[in-house]
């Protein structure tokens, strides 16, 4: 196996259509850019990788200024929103909650794109009136001394299916037996990484990945983090509806039948063989 980092899910689009990338981690709003914009009728979605939104876990934050003049979502109108990038997870949550309060983009208030690290400083300098705090970033005590949450995505869309696994069908169809087997070892690795016993030892590891103090990680693998789940099986109604919704806000036009899309055989399969 051959790891590749992307900054972000739509460079993967452009990767998968090229044959560059064969198993990607797709948000559910480039899923349905990949299907519909990109014209790969052949993706499927294979495996989760995280939710957000599940109830007594965490749900990403929306921050604005502690002492600044935004208090309710109303006090939007005519503001400058961050994002780190159009279409994305982060921003097509954002969107939905602030259409539910009267507010559309461009018409009601400016969205800036921004990378994750650079948004703290961007508030502090009330260069934007609210940004998008996703873990680790919203751990940050430096964000946590100026912001406090306006509002969190559960609020806005309920459970998201965040992230999910894809790969393309013929890929699929070629190395069935190996990614069954691949899959076994990385259910092995996530259920290791679930396990409360394993906990000091996993923010050890993320410390070193990152290079980072292993205690900035103390969330990781809680229910301070967002959920996983330990078979890897996605949520595919709240996955339909977040697709449903991209669809409402814009961002593709037909819509997606999940069920044309899917193949959970693989991990399903992995899954037996641990029992």
């Amino acid at each position: 196996m051959e790891t590749v980092r992307y900054a972000g899910t739509p460079p993967m689009v452009t990767a998968l259509a090229t044959g560059d990338l064969e198993i990607a981690n797709l948000a559910y709003s480039t899923l349905g850019i990949a299907i519909e914009n990109a014209g790969m009728d052949d993706i499927r979605v294979i495996a989760d990788e995280f939710q957000d939104g599940v109830p007594g876990f965490y749900s990403q934050e929306y921050f604005v200024l502690k002492d600044g003049p935004i208090k309710k979502i109303e006090d939007l109108k005519g503001k400058v929103v961050a994002t780190n990038a159009a279409g994305s997870a982060v921003d097509v949550a954002m969107k939905a909650m602030l259409r539910k309060y009267g507010l559309e983009d461009k018409r009601d208030y400016t969205v800036i794109e921004a990378p994750f690290p650079t948004m703290r400083a961007m508030l502090a300098e009330k260069k934007v009136d609210l940004i998008p705090g996703i873990l680790p970033f919203s751990t940050d005590p430096e964000l946590r001394k100026i912001g406090t949450p306006l509002f969190i995505q559960r609020d806005a869309i309920g459970v998201t299916q965040m992230i999910i696994w894809a790969a393309r069908k013929p890929f699929i169809d070629k190395n069935r037996a190996v990614m069954v087997d691949f899959f076994e070892d990385t259910l092995r690795i996530v259920h290791w990484y679930l396990d409360p016993a394993n906990h000091k030892e996993a923010m050890e590891i993320a410390g070193r990945v990152t290079k980072q103090p292993p205690e900035r990680f103390d969330w990781l693998f809680t229910k301070n983090d967002t959920y996983r789940d330990p078979n890897m099986v996605p949520d595919l109604a709240a996955l339909q509806k977040n697709l449903d919704m991209t669809k409402d806000l814009g961002f593709i036009k037909k819509g997606v039948d999940l069920k044309s899309h899917t193949d959970l055989s693989l991990v399903q399969e992995a899954a037996k063989r641990l029992k």
